[in-house]
């Protein structure tokens, strides 16, 4: 059931329910006194439970498994694995419109005699069921206007007024489309030329008529309701008075809410160096399940998967292609499409429910139009039915990861969990390969295949460090901008070309701060300083989304010397207005991607020539191919490797490295400009020079004298709560028992950077395993002391937060 409770529960059936159930099929059942669940059958047994009496479930809502039993078995090693519910792997997986749920009904009691007992509201709810035998809670909402009614309900229950019933109600509507035809009568010609004869006075209606034949033979087609109104001219009135007297006949058939072009175009041909990386990827594929391909930025990455997606259909399986970011899934969708046609289905958030159950239903039913598929992390979750290949793209991104809520999976190793379920070959694909993946291949778990050359034989960007910390004493900055790097913007504006800007930090400034007395605002709900968005003029909290409006004077001292400190991409993009005011400054960051087609407009505009300078964060770093863009700046290369995290200095080096491979991709040779005040800092250096390969040693170096991944397991875990002292005893209590059990390998508890959001007190600890202690073995001691916690009365209410591979 779609509830984080870590045990299954076993319902009663009939034979006859037995012989039709099968494994995988959604039931309805009870839980609790009233409420009614979407549960999917896991298994069919004899067994009957000791502890509770099973109930009978309430009815069956499938004809056939909605999930495929590998589904299950993939869903049950995430749960085991990352230490989550059945459930919570369910709700995440399933489209919410498969999770039917029940909506509580009002009905009137009709032994009910004592109107005069009720106050204004009880009577008014009452008067409406005279009229009306049922009503949902929605509308005793409207008929008292207030939201909060429960109160009026329950006292209407106490005084035997009226009776709740549950009823379950279907979410996902199918997409029909009317069409239209001439009743089968008016086939033969001499009904039709009567027809025509009586209808000389109804003009409009004749003309319609006609109007129908004209698209017919034109068309060949069905023809739609919506085609014949709107290429006639005609109101929907004439129309229904034709249906109305049997002329016409109106029907619906069922279609997609999405469909691409069928057009295909054959195959690019590849250099001869993606030629050879194409047969050592297909000859790693015969000792290897999974590979790893390393080639670097610009190298044809895209076109060797085309090849790879091509064997795989005609051998009459399918492919799964993830991707980190859904702004690359818009150009990778309009790439591949070229080559596959409708043959693509693509899954991400921003679809619509609808839009994803058609996904889900056309993929299991193997369907034509799901062959390949192209989505984000939660795509894995999907039900394959003949899975050949998997494509992680971009593996090493964070974005993989999920990290609230449950379950915590990483994309990239349930994808190598799926393909082996499925007996189907797994290729990573980087320019910048994870240390832990690059780590897997160096020990021969992986296959390996390097491709060290760009398409074309494009030469790699010219990489250069500017020193802002010199440029600051000289006072040779405008703004956030250095001389070099406005001259490098100027010269590629002068000769047509785009340039690129990367600011890993939305907003317009990241604190806002008085210079009398040093108070900056806070969010009331975390402890955080509140982020100035100047398009807005408000002050807001990127963790719960709490804002206010910009206040004019200190609240603190009152006095008008609010100063913003630091700067986030809405700076920039404002900076650049006024020192280019002739180019268009386009801004590419979550406050300007909300919508569902955000990243298109964006992305489409630049491709376009529409913007000239596009400023971003993170999700401008991979993938995207812009063949006009000869410039890349990034603004601030110090935020990114001073961040407290064991792989931060490995990220820093993948998001410069991989930014600045989005310069220089057609003939001409790229120019990247980093500004920094530290240029002698050896991830810049190495990022000047691109050795991957010395970034690695250090970084795989500095893990085994600390102990972190890829060479020890890490477990965080994370205390919650809205009273401090309840979290931070229950982390006391927490922090012995698991030193009593992992000794000196428990680092905590301690208070992350950010102590408090949301209004909840955070704790963690850190357990970190060796690779040569069971895994097993140490999460069933993690999850007796889970047991034991939550049994202490006192500790029952913090929320208990496990977290498996957390970075």
């Amino acid at each position: 059931m779609p509830i984080p409770l870590q045990k299954l529960f076993t319902y009663k059936i009939t034979e006859a329910e037995a012989e039709f159930l099968k494994v995988g099929m959604r039931v309805a059942v009870p839980f609790g006194k009233s409420k009614i669940f979407t549960g999917l059958v896991f298994k069919i047994h004899q067994n009957e439970p000791t502890a509770y009496k099973a109930k009978e479930i309430h009815q069956i809502l499938d004809d056939e498994p909605i999930v495929t039993s590998r589904q299950l078995e993939h869903w049950k090693w995430i749960s085991d694995y990352y230490m989550c519910s059945l459930g919570d792997v369910m709700r995440a997986a399933l489209p919410s419109a498969f999770l039917l749920e029940s909506e509580t009904l009002v009905l009137k009691n009709e032994t009910f005699q004592y109107e005069e007992n009720l106050n204004d509201e009880e009577y008014l709810i009452y008067e409406a069921l005279q009229h009306q035998s049922v009503l949902k809670i929605q509308e005793i909402s409207k008929i008292l206007n207030k939201k909060g009614v429960l109160t009026v309900i329950n006292q209407l229950i106490a005084k035997g007024v009226i009776v709740l019933k549950e009823e379950i109600f279907q979410q996902y509507k199918p997409k029909l489309i009317k069409y239209i035809r001439l009743n089968k009568a008016f086939d033969n010609k001499k009904n039709l030329s009567d027809l025509l004869d009586n209808l000389k006075r109804a003009k409009k209606q004749r003309e319609v008529i006609l109007h129908y034949f004209s698209l017919q033979s034109q068309t060949q087609k069905s023809i739609k309701l919506k085609t014949l109104q709107k290429s006639s001219n005609i109101s929907s009135a004439v129309i229904n008075a034709l249906v109305e007297k049997n002329i016409f006949e109106v029907y619906t058939i069922q279609t997609d809410r999405i469909l691409f072009d069928k057009e295909t175009n054959v195959l690019k041909e590849l250099s001869e160096e993606q030629n050879i990386a194409l047969t050592e990827i297909n000859a790693s594929f015969e000792t290897n399940d999974v590979s790893l391909f390393h080639g670097i930025t610009s190298s044809g990455k895209t076109e060797i998967y085309a090849h790879l997606i091509q064997n795989v259909l005609d051998s009459g399986k399918q492919v799964l292609y993830l991707l980190p970011e859904i702004a690359l899934t818009t150009q990778i969708i309009t790439r591949l499409q070229v080559f596959f046609g409708d043959r693509i289905s693509v899954f991400h958030s921003k679809y619509s429910i609808n839009e994803r159950v058609e996904v889900w239903n056309n993929l299991k039913q193997n369907k034509n139009k799901a062959q390949i598929i192209l989505g984000a992390r939660s795509s894995v979750l999907l039900p394959f039915s003949d899975l050949g290949l998997i494509i992680v793209d971009e593996e090493h991104e964070t974005s993989f990861k999920q990290f609230d809520p449950s379950p915590r999976y990483h994309a990239r190793d349930t994808a190598v969990v799926l393909a082996k379920i499925h007996h189907a070959k797994v290729l990573l694909g980087s320019a910048t390969p994870s240390v832990e993946s690059f780590f897997n291949a160096q020990q021969k778990k992986y296959g390996y295949i390097k491709l060290d050359r760009r398409f074309g034989n494009v030469s790699l960007p010219d990489i250069e460090l500017v020193n802002i910390k010199e440029k600051h004493r000289k006072k040779r900055m405008t703004g956030h901008f250095s001389d070099r790097l406005l001259k490098l913007i100027q010269e590629a504006l002068e000769n047509k070309e785009q340039v690129i800007l990367f600011q890993n930090r939305r907003g317009y400034s990241p604190i806002v701060e008085c210079t009398t007395c040093g108070v900056a605002p806070q969010c009331p709900n975390c402890d955080v300083s509140l982020t100035f968005h100047k398009y807005r003029n408000e002050l807001r909290c990127h963790y719960c989304g709490y804002h206010r409006s910009l206040p004019r004077t200190c609240p603190a001292c009152e006095n008008p010397t609010l100063d913003t400190k630091g700067f986030g991409t809405e700076q920039i993009e404002i900076e650049l207005q006024s020192l280019f005011p002739e180019a268009k400054v386009g801004r590419m960051d979550l406050d300007t991607t909300r919508g569902k087609y955000g990243y298109q407009k964006i992305i489409t505009s630049f491709q376009e020539h529409e913007i000239d300078i596009l400023v971003g964060t993170q999700m401008l770093t991979n993938g995207l191919d812009f063949n006009n863009v000869t410039l890349v700046g990034v603004l601030n290369a110090d935020n990114l490797l001073n961040f407290p995290d064991f792989r931060a200095h490995e990220r820093s080096y993948q998001l410069m490295v991989q930014v600045s491979g989005r310069a220089g991709r057609a003939q001409k040779r790229g120019k990247v400009a980093i500004q920094t005040f530290n240029p002698y800092h050896q991830i810049l250096q190495q990022v000047t020079t691109n050795s991957y390969d010395e970034m690695y040693k250090d970084q795989i170096n500095e893990r085994h004298v600390f102990h972190y991944p890829p060479l020890i397991r890490l477990v965080k875990i994370t205390l919650k709560h809205k009273d401090f002292t309840k979290v931070n005893n229950a982390s006391e209590w927490l922090g012995k028992s698991l030193k009593n059990n992992f000794h000196e390998n428990v680092l905590g508890p301690t208070s992350p950077a950010i102590s408090r959001i949301r209004n909840l007190h955070i704790k963690t600890l850190l357990i970190k395993l060796p690779k040569n202690r069971s895994i097993q073995q140490s999460k069933q001691i993690i999850q007796n002391i889970k047991n034991s916690f939550q049994s202490i009365g006192e500790f029952r209410s913090v929320r208990f937060i496990v977290d498996v591979d957390n970075y």
